[in-house]
């Protein structure tokens, strides 16, 4: 076999979820999340004793029952449609003529795990890899992390297949073209809002002080989305929202913002979050539902979530052309 016809491995890679939407589930699920230095940068003899003395004590019978809202008969939405998006990437490369290609799902915490994926791939016999997280702005606490999580399983193989690792697709013109034309697809059905909020995952101010890319990346993504929907500046913002924890995150906030718009008496406002590949609690709750809520409750009217690419054919197109260079 020339290296050209190797079997080629490309690992799909999340954030993860909990097993079960319990709180045993989300506290091995919060347990592994939260020890991630890369996540926390704080001290560890100071973060450990705080996680395991009073948040792993208290958060994870509050977050299932959030977990519970959007548990669905496929149980977690974030799986499911990381699974689906994954199984639609092989046809499409079935498509292509490519019979060499194995894709596997591997979540950073929970299961089915990155070393688990990534021992498929090998049993299989693999002689490239590419790995793939769904996280078109890179964060070390995000992409980052993950090629951690690759790096600590492929350290410990005697034979390595080459790796592609692909840090992001922010600026990728498949990837804005996907998103664009998600947005005008729902916009087809029903008037177009008054405004459009991109709203992207936090992270703490400090580690884009200390060079992480991620909120450039983030308003670069929304700045290409307006233009190519043809917004003018006073028809769009962009916000960060899942803010954890007493130190200052990147602003302006999802849940300040949605409440200011509603005082305004803002009547037309979609919400998408171009920065999750797939839907997830935070975006199908924390936006589809609390959001709501805050923006409505504070006099807003006509709000819409716009759901993620998921597992779509334009998302499933966009990721094929990301790949192209790399199988």
């Amino acid at each position: 076999m020339t290296m050209e016809e190797a079997l080629t491995g490309i690992l799909i890679a999340n954030t993860g979820t909990p097993d079960a939407p319990e709180p045993a589930a989300v506290r091995r699920y919060l347990a592994q999340f939260l020890s991630d230095r890369r996540v926390i940068e704080y001290p560890r003899w100071v973060w450990l004793p705080l996680l395991h003395g009073v948040i792993l004590r208290t958060r994870p019978q509050r977050s299932a029952k959030l977990y519970q809202r959007v548990w669905g008969e496929h149980g977690s939405p974030l799986l499911h449609y990381t699974r689906r998006l994954a199984q639609e990437l092989a046809d499409w490369a079935a498509q292509q003529g490519r019979a060499n290609l194995q894709v596997e799902v591997g979540m950073r915490y929970g299961n089915p795990s990155i070393p688990a994926a990534l021992q498929r791939l090998r049993q299989s016999g693999v002689r490239k890899l590419v790995a793939l997280p769904l996280f078109p702005q890179f964060s070390g606490s995000t992409t980052g992390s993950i090629f951690d999580a690759i790096i600590a399983e492929l350290s410990a193989w005697r034979s390595l297949p080459d790796l592609h690792f692909i840090a992001g697709y922010h600026d990728h013109p498949a990837y804005l073209d996907a998103m664009a034309d998600h947005i005008r697809r729902a916009w087809q059905t029903r008037q177009p809002p008054r405004k459009l909020l991109f709203s992207f995952h936090g992270i703490p101010k400090s580690y884009v002080e200390r060079g992480d890319p991620y909120q450039q990346q983030c308003l670069y993504t929304a700045e290409r989305l307006a233009e190519r929907l043809g917004l003018g500046r006073e028809q769009w913002q962009a916000s960060f929202q899942s803010r954890f924890g007493p130190q200052e995150w990147l602003k302006p906030y999802t849940d300040e913002t949605l409440h200011a718009l509603g005082r305004s008496g803002l009547d037309g406002l979609d919400v998408v979050c171009p920065g999750f590949a797939v839907d997830c609690l935070e975006t199908i709750d924390e936006i589809g539902h609390e959001g709501r809520r805050t923006f409505e409750e504070a006099g807003g009217k006509n709000f819409c979530y716009l759901p993620a690419l998921n597992d779509s054919p334009g998302h499933v197109a966009a990721l094929g052309e990301i790949l192209k260079p790399y199988i």
